[in-house]
């Protein structure tokens, strides 16, 4: 019959480590989460600004009336097209710089946790065989 003892504190000391590591990888998701809340949030002011701008450039009164209006409109919103393209582009390599930073986050959480479990084990281990040598 195997004669296993049994240590309580080193088994709660085990898990101990390993959830707090949880309840910060916790913290750094929530914190990501609103990183990227934020991130659409200005995503969709700058929609929404665009679209403003388009609808005042459609509705602003005309002095002049013919194809030179209708130029001068066109124009104008594609002045406005481009000028929404350079902020979504901008913002897309923002979005970009921060997926790379919660992912790279994310993986030194997962390694961390991987090397604290793998400790965790070795030292249940080391204190059983020197339980049992005793």
């Amino acid at each position: 019959m195997n004669d296993r003892t049994f240590d309580m504190n080193t088994w709660m000391e085990t898990y101990k480590e390993a959830f707090s590591s949880f309840g910060k990888a916790q913290q750094d998701s929530f914190k990501a989460l609103e990183r990227f809340a934020r991130f659409h949030y200005a995503v969709a002011g700058d929609v929404l600004e665009a679209g403003i701008a388009q609808a005042k450039a459609t509705l602003a009164p005309k002095v002049a009336a013919g194809t030179s209006a209708v130029a001068d409109l066109l124009q104008k919103q594609a002045d406005l097209g481009t000028e929404l393209s350079d902020k979504l582009k901008a913002r897309a390599e923002e979005f970009s710089a921060m997926a790379a930073d919660v992912q790279q986050t994310v993986g030194s959480f997962a390694t961390q946790a991987a090397n604290r479990a793998t400790h965790a084990t070795r030292a249940t281990r080391t204190v059983r065989t020197k339980k049992k040598a005793a």
